[in-house]
């Protein structure tokens, strides 16, 4: 079964996006040769990424351009390497390497790619694919990443969610520039 896990940053109060659906404050972070160096060590694991429609099209204006390239060749590559599936019932057409897209019962088919052989999937941005996830339980561990900011207002990458979700701390790490991974999984 593979496993799907959750990478993301939040603000110090919270918010996954600021008041204007912004979320480039997450890499305005003091450089950091450790911070880089995990970024690029995370980069390199395999599977398939998940996207919304929103999430997918910012990745998709950025990662297959010369400019990543020459700013984070690692990721880059990864990035534009890896299977990808974007769930919208908008988008008709990918145009980014090795896209899927899917427009029927999210859930329903994560759930079949989770019993499908395979290196395991992440979710990167994409907070209301998070939050519909996390409500149908198919998430197995959440990658927080606190970022030393605060925005004051915004959306956290649980808005939908209904019922209580528990989790317990897994793993933590801080970085020199004052980021901070806090690893969760759901509590069974």
């Amino acid at each position: 079964m593979q496993r799907l896990v959750v990478f993301n940053s939040v603000s110090v109060d919270g918010y996954f996006v600021d008041m204007n659906g912004d979320m480039s404050w997450a890499k305005n972070s003091t450089p950091d040769a450790e911070w880089i160096a995990f970024g690029a060590e995370n980069a390199k694991g395999g599977g398939t990424l998940l996207f919304g429609r929103i999430t997918y099209q910012i990745m998709a204006s950025f990662w297959p351009t010369p400019l990543a390239a020459q700013m984070d060749p690692v990721v880059a590559g990864q990035m534009n390497r890896l299977p990808k599936v974007v769930f919208s019932r908008t988008l008709d057409q990918a145009s980014w390497s090795n896209t899927t897209p899917v427009k029927g019962d999210m859930a329903a088919e994560v759930r079949k790619m989770k019993g499908e052989p395979g290196q395991g999937m992440a979710v990167l941005g994409s907070g209301s694919i998070v939050s519909q996830l996390a409500q149908e339980g198919l998430i197995d561990e959440y990658q927080i990443v606190v970022n030393p900011v605060v925005l004051g207002a915004g959306r956290t990458m649980f808005d939908g969610v209904t019922e209580k979700l528990a989790l317990k701390l897994i793993k933590t790490r801080a970085f020199g520039n004052g980021n901070v991974l806090l690893c969760y999984e759901p509590e069974k």
